[in-house]
């Protein structure tokens, strides 16, 4: 199956992921305003969506310094890097909430799961933003009148016990469901229990991702301190078979010290039960770096040549089980922009 962008396009999205920020010259004024995520690999940050060759990438933004630089010459723009076009013909997306054509919302940032890796717990209220059910339906319906509209998805921290954040996600798809019958839905909650998969599933969503997050299981005691392993794949398995193949998804983040050979095992195993791995390049800041030298010690940065590696083996993997991540129209398959994404970039 051939991809939808060119290996110099896939590598110099892979470089742009793994590098640094973008500078965005102080005279340079955006036609947006930048994302403020309070979830996903870029919590905390103030970000962008560059559109190039047909994918997308979303990098954190300065106006002061940065590996990269947006250029502007009247109507085009370029991506520098060290004072070269790095990359050429960018645009420049709006996400809806969080993410390009989505509106994904956060429901809640306070969490007791205590993950090391995760940056939403730790940012500082005022980048929170103590959403009630009411202003979220409200952002729904403010984000379902602006162009490029498709889809919606959900995520949420586990503010006292995962079984209460289930129910209050539950009862915002079942609103947002019956306000828009036809418009794809996406939950990423942590769930415990099957019944709670089957009532996200009844309430009207669509696809489910399940983050299994590490699959050696050294780090993950390390870095998911309060979860448990497996629990989280007995409740993916039964996801597959709840949502259907090619529904339920599931995070593997890769740059906290595991081999190649275990996210790649980690990738068969997902596939076997149905369901397709979002290999995530571990992202640091100044949230969640302190946390993860505590718990593992110092890391290595992950390389683009490494996203490029796991992507293409990942795409070898899912064909090989008839499964592919070009089907999902919720959540980060879908969105592009923080990924190597496996039949889209590779």
């Amino acid at each position: 199956m051939e991809t939808k962008v060119s290996p110099s396009t896939a590598r110099a999205k892979a470089e742009l992921l793994a590098g640094g920020a973008v500078k965005v010259p102080k005279d340079s004024r955006l036609p947006f305003l930048p994302s403020r995520s309070t979830a996903g690999p870029g919590a905390g940050s103030t970000a962008v969506v560059f559109s190039f060759g047909n994918t997308r990438a979303k990098k954190s933004i300065s106006r002061d310094e940065g590996e990269f630089e947006l250029l502007r010459d009247g109507d085009e723009m370029s991506i520098l890097r060290n004072g070269e076009v790095f990359i050429a013909g960018v645009s420049l997306v709006p996400t809806l909430y969080h993410a390009p054509h989505q509106a994904f919302i956060n429901i809640d940032s306070t969490c007791i799961m205590d993950c090391k890796f995760c940056a939403t717990p730790r940012l500082n209220e005022g980048i929170t933003k103590n959403l009630t059910d009411e202003k979220i339906i409200d952002m729904v319906k403010d984000a379902s009148r602006k162009e490029g509209f498709q889809s919606v998805s959900f995520t949420s921290g586990v503010p006292s016990s995962p079984a209460m954040a289930v129910r209050r996600m539950a009862g915002l798809v079942s609103a947002t469901r019956k306000l828009f019958p036809r418009t794809a839905i996406g939950v990423e909650p942590y769930v415990t229990r099957p019944d709670e998969v089957e009532m996200l599933k009844e309430a009207g969503a669509d696809e489910i991702k399940l983050n299994i997050e590490s699959f050696d299981r050294d780090i993950f005691e390390k870095v998911c301190p309060n979860r448990d392993f497996d629990t989280i794949m007995h409740m993916i398995i039964h996801a597959s078979e709840v949502f259907g193949k090619n529904r339920v998804s599931s995070n593997i983040i890769y740059g906290l010290g595991e081999t190649d050979e275990n996210v790649l095992e980690g990738v068969r195993v997902l596939a076997n039960t149905g369901a397709v791995a979002t290999l995530r390049a571990l992202r640091t800041n100044q949230y969640n770096a302190p946390e993860l030298e505590r718990a593992l010690g110092a890391l290595i940065p992950v390389t683009a040549e490494r996203m490029l590696r796991l992507a293409e083996e990942e795409k070898k993997i899912l064909q090989s089980y008839g499964l592919t991540t070009l089907g999902f129209k919720t959540m980060c398959h879908s969105c592009l922009s923080c990924d190597i994404v496996p039949f889209w970039d590779v």
